[in-house]
């Protein structure tokens, strides 16, 4: 009986196995990367492909295969004519689509990328293809527009020293890499937009990546006009998986050659790239917020080294990242000359300060005023807005939004908390309660912990509460306010006061009158390594939309005239600052002349990986600190010569923790902040 049995559920046995399958005629063998986020898997696994598989299963499909007794996705590498692996291989379990959507150049990028920032292939792959939409894979593909190729002309590029020799390279099958710092009243989106116009003219396409929708728009409007209707296609993140699936395969398949878009962008299967291009690299929201955490910027140069491509970094700022690229010769430094600075450049005052009427510069002018020190609206600013308003809309920069964002004690000055979970108070509103800006409970009855003081004040004043000040100094002036979900896409001509807070300013039709800076020693507080960097490059984007000094234009900066930042805008030298700022990095050992690696996670993990041991000489360990309950980081650190040898061991590393099973820690090169 038990051998009956036992003949039984051999004869089930076999009978589950599936039927011997006929290798493909050609390649039998497929190289997958496996969509394993793990770091000790993090390579190719070889499956055998069948028959039927065969003309399917192309190198960049999409499969499933079987993997550690799952079935996992996965994309065709290459097809080879036999594995090293000794034994039987697995065969693919289904070709999911033949559209090669991941080309060769793109996973090598991928694996580049990947390789640079200590991450998985996996990882990155998930940032670069979008998910598959089978319904917009079967829709029928437009004709792609074969009518002539329009010129655009030179457009500013006409103004700008190298800007001809630029595009001229370009139309000629070059590869020219520059930095470009536009002034105020270029029309950079055409600029761009004519960049890759000269290069399609070569039979080439271009990537170019801006901050967000706003700029896309722009870009898109001068494409639109610059190449004519369906050349080029646009792509970010929040399109929808089928409008943004469109736009990738549109690419893909060669139906355009132009591709325009945010981070989405930066890996889009363009066919003959010929130009990549970034507006504005030191936005942060350039910043892949997902592991491994890449940059556009370093995406696109490291897609300009592999594929021959030309590169255009432009912005009204230079970062230090930049900097050190014209610093090394890889990028030719574009600009204009002084005479033309000085033609576009709004007449820069500053008050706030004792001696601020001293300064001299391109712009500058006298605007003293020694009892502004106590007055967040001096006189000079209000002087400003009132000979403004005569002429069009005046600007006003706040750094913070809301109404009253922070409070505190009116007598000793201590920040108010929550009684209930320390969390600091704020005002929403006129005539609102304090409430906490944690758990949101009213506190009507609060009283200082320090001094027994229940009168409060703000130290911070947001957005709303500006407006409202204003709309009472100003009557009957229109008070337009710009700020979180609420930006304004641009302004008439007419006279009006826009509150704005920092990245949320709209454009004025003919560009305003003035715009005053407000609360500009609160930004410059801020404990971070590139605040000087960052408020240079938010007080430039406001010095773009203003008018020429020769149109009247006046920007007031309510604040100490002796920053850094302060005296580069005053001086219209975002170039010289981005100089100093690097030397400054190379003295300090920072970012981007070291690279930096930060490791977090529990304390017990993060202390073992203290020792010098695990990571190339010469390196510096700083730490490990506490950042958080439980949790800690520690900070490695190497010269910039040795951040391929720092990425592999961080590998290394990871690798082997998740091989252990060990508790995951997060790991970032070169992190935009340390805080």
């Amino acid at each position: 009986m038990a051998q009956q049995l036992g003949r039984a559920r051999a004869q089930v046995r076999r009978a589950r196995l599936p039927a011997p399958q006929t290798p493909a005629p050609d390649h039998p063998v497929a190289r997958v990367a496996v969509d394993v986020g793990l770091a000790h898997l993090d390579r190719p696994f070889d499956y055998s492909v069948t028959a039927d598989q065969h003309e399917r299963a192309v190198p960049g499909c999409r499969v499933t295969v079987r993997f550690a007794g799952q079935q996992v996705a996965g994309f065709v590498l290459e097809r080879v004519d036999a594995s090293e692996h000794p034994g039987a291989l697995q065969r693919l379990r289904r070709v999911v689509s033949p559209e090669p959507v991941l080309t060769a150049p793109v996973a090598r990028l991928c694996r580049a990328v990947a390789d640079h920032y200590a991450g998985t292939l996996s990882d990155v792959l998930r940032l670069a293809v979008p998910p598959r939409h089978a319904r917009v894979e079967k829709e029928a593909a437009p004709a792609a527009d074969a009518g002539p190729q329009p010129d655009p002309g030179l457009g500013d590029w006409a103004e700008v020293d190298g800007g001809p020799a630029l595009l001229d390279r370009l139309a000629a099958d070059g590869s020219p890499r520059a930095a470009w710092t536009a002034l105020p009243g270029d029309d950079t989106a055409a600029a761009l937009a004519s960049a890759a116009a000269a290069c399609l003219r070569s039979g080439r396409g271009s990537v170019l990546c801006v901050p967000d929708a706003r700029d896309v728009a722009r870009i898109d409007a001068a494409l639109t006009a610059a190449l004519g209707t369906g050349r080029h296609v646009v792509l970010t993140a929040d399109l929808g998986p089928a409008a943004r699936y469109r736009a990738f395969l549109a690419a893909l398949r060669g139906r355009v050659q132009v591709v325009v878009g945010t981070r989405a962008a930066a890996f889009a299967p363009v066919r003959d790239l010929g130009l990549v291009a970034c507006w504005d690299d030191g936005d942060d929201t350039h910043a892949e917020p997902r592991a491994p955490y890449p940059h556009v910027r370093e995406i696109l140069v490291h897609r300009a080294h592999l594929t021959g491509a030309a590169a255009v970094f432009a912005g009204h700022a230079r970062t230090p990242e930049t900097q050190l690229l014209v610093d090394s010769g890889w990028l030719a430094p574009l600009g204009s000359t002084r005479e033309r600075v000085r033609a576009r450049w709004p007449r820069v005052l500053v008050t706030g300060s004792e001696g601020s009427g001293s300064r001299t510069g391109p712009s500058s002018g006298p605007a003293g005023d020694p009892a502004a020190r106590a007055a967040r609206l001096p006189h000079d600013a209000f002087t400003v807005v009132r000979a403004g308003l005569k002429h069009g809309p005046v600007l006003l920069q706040v750094p913070r939004a809301g109404y009253r964002p922070a409070l505190a004690c009116q007598d000793c000055r201590a920040p108010a908390t929550c009684g209930q979970c320390s969390g600091p108070l704020r005002q929403s509103g006129r005539g609102a309660s304090p409430s906490c800006a944690w758990c949101g409970r009213p506190d009507d009855d609060w009283t200082c912990a320090h001094c027994g003081s229940a009168r409060l004040r703000a130290p911070v004043v947001g957005a709303e509460r500006t407006a409202e000040e204003l709309g009472r100094a100003f009557p009957g002036v229109a008070v337009r306010r710009s700020a979180g979900e609420a930006v304004l896409a641009d302004v008439p001509a007419e006279p009006a006061l826009v509150v704005a807070t920092p990245g949320a300013e709209p454009p004025a039709t003919g560009g305003y009158a003035a715009a005053v800076l407000l609360d500009t020693g609160l930004l410059l507080a801020r404990a971070d390594l590139r605040t000087g960097e960052e408020c240079l490059r938010r007080w430039l984007a406001v010095a773009a939309l203003v008018r020429p000094a020769g149109d009247g234009g006046r920007l007031l900066v309510v604040g100490d005239a002796t920053p850094a930042p302060v005296q580069a805008l005053v001086r219209a030298d975002p170039e010289g600052f981005a100089s100093r700022e690097l030397a400054e990095r190379l003295a300090a050992r920072l970012p981007p002349a070291a690279r930096l690696a930060t490791l977090e996670g529990p304390p017990d993990e993060v202390a073992g990986m203290a020792s010098h041991d695990r990571w190339p000489p010469p390196c510096e360990v700083l730490g490990p600190v506490p950042i958080g309950p439980d949790r800690t980081r520690l900070v490695v650190r190497v010269p910039r010569a040795q951040g391929p040898a720092l990425a592999g061991a961080l590998r290394a590393v990871q690798a082997t923790r998740s091989a252990h099973k060990q508790p995951p820690v997060r790991v970032q090169l070169d992190p935009p902040a340390l805080g």
